[in-house]
């Protein structure tokens, strides 16, 4: 695990701090001795009482998108591109914003590519 250089706690110092509160100090106390706010030492200790006793980082990334294009729209976005219609073009044709089109682009250009459909390559 990569822990950012401006971090207070890593996850052993966070497990610490849940001790320290664990055996009697209070949070105010223990927070401060730690260095992070009472929000904070709370938010971890929350975490360990319901079972997390390592206490990584979380990922920030979404669960889930509503707004994802379905598989059908994909598909079809995938056949336009290898007909080698560009991206203004496929949106018009599919009824679908040009930023839709795009969201699909780095999916759609491994397909082209002959790469595997799960690699994704980041710009």
């Amino acid at each position: 695990m990569n822990v950012h250089k401006n971090a207070l706690l890593t996850p052993s110092g966070r497990v610490f701090l849940v001790q320290r509160i664990e055996q009697g100090w209070s949070v105010r106390r223990a927070a401060g001795s730690a260095g992070v706010s009472e929000r904070t030492a709370y938010r971890w200790l929350g975490r360990y009482r319901a079972g997390d006793r390592v206490l990584h980082d979380r990922s920030s990334a979404p669960h889930r998108c509503r707004h994802r294009l379905a598989a059908m729209q994909v598909s079809r976005i995938e056949q336009l591109r290898r007909q080698r219609m560009t991206g203004p073009a496929i949106a018009r044709s599919l009824g679908l914003a040009r930023s839709a089109r795009g969201s699909s682009r780095t999916r759609t250009e491994a397909c082209t590519q002959g790469q595997h459909i799960g690699q994704y390559s980041r710009r």
